[in-house]
């Protein structure tokens, strides 16, 4: 989570003898074999898979661009899937779930660079894995874990940059494609995507240097114009983004005319607008942070036993994140940048719901602000454990996985006893 604005110390990261890569990277991969467990269960779409599978067969075939309401990189990404697995469940489901290994990597390689803390590090690699949202959605063929995998990195490389100027320039121009990717996976992701770059110029005025634009020295990172900045982190993924919609130009059926890329997004904004029907499932954010509204991606007799899936926070870590992120917001006030990054991501990717002019909205939504708030977690754990209080930090470590384990059934289409099976698992009416 590493900000601009982080003060950059005489030690680099990537000299510290205790970088956790090697803990990140097998957390990363134990996640991954998790998700592969039961991956091509059930063997048929489901929930909104059944409207981004048939997007990705028409962007192979190259036949026309369904699903025109979001843009066309997760659809591709969930299209490679098909070509090197098959149009099967497998091929559906593979990408997501190496997207949600990335995302787990690339959040605590974040939070590294930002904090320097080895145990921030590992907790947070930890609390992700076990938080159940990434874990569902790296298991299901939709376009959410893509933005947020690709999110993940660009703030990764942005706080790399900060910690290590000499490769500053190659670690922003890496952000700048991955914003570019995130924004073409999801729009979700474009509150955040500008985050960096105004971040830099903040960082970049607040030096005081005579030549704002011009100047290659100071923070956020020494050696890095803010006109360079503007390139990597401005006109970069707005290049990239584009390039993600060079198929929709070449469809046999209404191909994207040559002047009709403005037009393209007047219709995706009309068609994000116009889901207005109310849904059974629907939420507000004020149900998100209080983890108080699940939605089950699957419920019923598949392959000769009752199995679901249901899309819930953790309820131990969501709602600890809650005073973490206050605790954060103090820590901020008082000067700590990793923090105030922290707590500014959680605002802005929230903020937005609370905005946005989409009436039907649901938990999904929350994936991205709940990445943040775990990361404002792990720093509050990590405080604990660098004041002696070490049981407790990882007591909490504990007992997330440990309701990870109770809730895994349910989290990855286990074989349940009967059909009312759910209500060991459904503590609060709107779990149900």
């Amino acid at each position: 989570m590493g900000h601009p604005l982080s003060i950059v110390p005489m030690s680099q990261a990537h000299d510290h003898p205790r970088d956790p890569i090697g803990w990140s990277a097998a957390i990363a991969i134990a996640f991954f074999g998790m998700c592969l467990i039961r991956l091509a269960v059930p063997t048929e779409p489901y929930f909104d898979e059944i409207h981004y599978l048939p997007a990705a067969r028409a962007l192979i075939e190259g036949s026309e661009y369904l699903n025109r309401e979001h843009p066309l990189l997760g659809k591709e990404l969930i299209g490679l899937g098909i070509a090197l697995l098959g149009d099967n469940a497998w091929g559906w489901r593979i990408m997501p779930a190496l997207a949600g290994a990335l995302a787990l990597f690339a959040f605590t390689r974040a939070i590294w660079f930002s904090t320097l803390s080895r145990f921030a590090a590992v907790s947070y690699a930890v609390l992700l894995a076990s938080g159940f949202v990434l874990f569902v959605h790296s298991r299901i063929a939709m376009l959410d874990v893509f933005f947020v995998a690709f999110i993940a990195l660009a703030l990764w490389q942005c706080a790399a940059a900060v910690r290590e100027p000499e490769t500053g320039r190659l670690r922003l121009a890496f952000a700048g494609v991955a914003l570019g990717l995130s924004m073409a996976a999801k729009w979700n992701a474009v509150p955040i995507a500008m985050l960096p770059g105004l971040a830099f110029l903040v960082a970049r005025f607040a030096a005081g240097r005579r030549r704002l634009f011009t100047s290659r020295r100071g923070i956020p990172v020494p050696g890095v114009s803010l006109v360079e900045a503007a390139l990597w982190l401005g006109l970069v993924p707005l290049a990239v983004y584009w390039l993600t919609f060079l198929p929709a130009y070449f469809f046999a059926q209404s191909p994207l005319p040559a002047n009709g890329f403005i037009a393209l997004h007047r219709e995706i904004i009309a068609l994000q607008e116009s889901v207005v029907e109310p849904h059974p499932y629907q939420s507000r954010w004020t149900d998100w942070i209080f983890n108080l509204r699940a939605i089950w991606y699957l419920y019923g007799p598949i392959e000769g036993s009752h199995r679901g899936i249901v899309l819930i926070g953790n309820p131990l870590t969501m709602l600890l994140g809650l005073p973490a992120m206050v605790w954060a917001a103090w820590r901020a006030i008082t000067g700590d940048r990793a923090a105030m990054a922290i707590v500014v991501l959680f605002a802005v990717s929230l903020g937005f719901w609370i905005v946005v002019n989409k009436p039907i909205q649901f938990y999904y939504h929350y994936f991205l602000p709940s990445c943040f708030l775990l990361a404002a977690l792990a720093m509050a754990l990590d405080a604990l454990w660098q004041c002696g209080r070490r049981k407790l930090a990882v007591g909490a470590l504990i007992a997330s996985g440990a309701l990870f384990a109770w809730f895994y059934p349910i989290l990855s289409a286990a074989p349940l006893a009967g059909e009312q099976s759910f209500t060991a698992w459904t503590w609060l009416y709107g779990w149900r």
